[in-house]
């Protein structure tokens, strides 16, 4: 018994020397540890976080045009219609910064959607179901700015 408490006083007078010759980076030292102690190692089998299409700052209906613009935008991309996948990818970053000035070219973008024809049926129907849903979110968003009527041809 005698033994074990020699043990611990020994082993406290060797930190304690060991901290004194350390001088004043002492503290640094045990607040590295500490924040070593704290940071964990993401698991592999944990899920990933899910990540947002849109700016979780925007307004609901400001993400609806976004997140619709990235379906069609996508999709004109992987069809081949890279040009004006880029505008409307243009028009949506618009958005973020300026929302009436990018609402306005996304309605540009629109207009010109419209004489694009592809020889698909299938694919013909696609981008008109992707490109009404974005012209919906458009006026809505329109609507809910109380900017100019959204222009119907």
């Amino acid at each position: 018994m005698l033994e074990v408490v020699v043990a611990v006083i020994v082993g406290l007078l060797m930190v304690a020397g060991i901290l004194i010759m350390l001088g004043p980076s002492t503290g640094k030292l045990i607040k590295r540890v500490r924040s070593m102690r704290g940071a964990r190692v993401p698991s592999v089998f944990q899920p990933a976080q899910p990540r947002e299409v849109a700016p979780p700052g925007l307004n609901p209906k400001t993400q609806r045009v976004l997140v619709a613009a990235a379906r069609l935008g996508n999709w004109l991309r992987a069809h081949g219609h890279e040009e004006v996948a880029r505008e409307l990818r243009s028009a949506a970053g618009r958005i973020t910064g300026n929302e009436p000035a990018g609402l306005y070219a996304m309605q540009t973008v629109l207009r010109r959607l419209r004489s694009l024809s592809l020889d698909d049926r299938g694919s013909q129907e696609r981008l008109k179901a992707l490109t009404s849903e974005l012209r919906i979110a458009v006026q809505d968003r329109f609507e809910h700015l109380e900017l100019l009527p959204f222009l119907r041809p």
